[in-house]
């Protein structure tokens, strides 16, 4: 039996093991706030605890006050709180987008010009 989403699940492959690490904290934050957005505890807590599983410790100051964010979110989607959880969820993910914003920009498309072009015997 051939899968009908394998393109999908292949796409989605790639996009993982092509970020960087920023990015995939802002996808994990997408997988949570969308988890908690449709009321799916199962994933929601899964999302949030992959987050507070992947905190680097060695800069303590951080990741200790997201791991106090990360087990609060995690409290109230237990609750069934989604509301509070996503209102943090969503600040945190913007913080994280702004930071991938300014220090990873997403480089230009290369662009090959009319001189270089030429030079390699080329026509543009």
């Amino acid at each position: 039996m051939i899968r009908q989403d394998y393109g999908t699940d292949e796409y989605r492959k790639q996009d993982v093991l092509g970020a960087s690490p920023i990015h995939l904290v802002v996808m994990a934050y997408d997988i949570a706030i969308t988890a908690c957005e449709k009321g799916d505890f199962v994933r929601a807590t899964k999302a949030v605890s992959v987050l507070k599983d992947a905190l680097n410790f060695d800069y303590a100051n951080v990741a200790v006050g997201l791991f106090r964010l990360y087990q609060w979110c995690l409290d109230c989607i237990r609750q069934g709180d989604y509301n509070s959880a996503l209102q943090t969820l969503r600040e945190l993910r913007e913080a994280w987008e702004t930071v991938e914003r300014r220090y990873m920009p997403i480089p230009a498309p290369a662009t090959q010009s009319y001189s270089t072009a030429a030079s390699l015997g080329r026509s543009a």
